[in-house]
């Protein structure tokens, strides 16, 4: 197995671990100790512009770290897709790699298999079954 790089372990690992209840709940103890501390300061721009910058500087931190470890499983599911695809007797293996079309071929194929899944209901209105393989209409 491939050895992943110090910013994929790093990304993986904050990503799991900001996602835990106890981390969520000293998230919600930061605030109320937080929110506490206002009358002993005044409610001073100084105790507000800690909490705003503290929050900020994690929500732009937490941005990158959850795109990169999203990117990296959307892929990871593409492959797996592309791959029970692949190893399908009968599947279209045009559809592999999808996700790389543009929006007027992607918009192309879903009207294929929207007429496609428009015909099964119809049948299955008229006791058809719907569990075949018929072929894409093209347009």
């Amino acid at each position: 197995m491939p050895q992943r790089g110090f910013f994929d372990r790093f990304a993986n690992w904050a990503a799991r671990e900001t996602g835990r209840p106890r981390i969520f709940v000293l998230a919600c103890l930061t605030i109320a100790v937080w929110s506490m501390t206002g009358p002993a300061f005044g409610f001073s721009d100084t105790w507000q512009l800690i909490i705003n910058t503290g929050t900020t500087i994690v929500t732009f931190l937490m941005v990158f770290l959850i795109q990169n470890t999203q990117l990296r499983d959307g892929e990871a599911v593409q492959i797996k897709l592309d791959e029970l695809i692949r190893a399908m007797d009968g599947a279209h293996n045009a559809l592999l790699d999808l996700e790389e079309l543009s929006e007027k071929e992607l918009a192309l194929i879903k009207r294929r298999y929207e007429r496609l899944a428009e015909t099964a209901r119809e049948g299955l209105r008229t006791g058809r079954h719907d569990t075949d393989k018929p072929d894409v209409p093209n347009d």
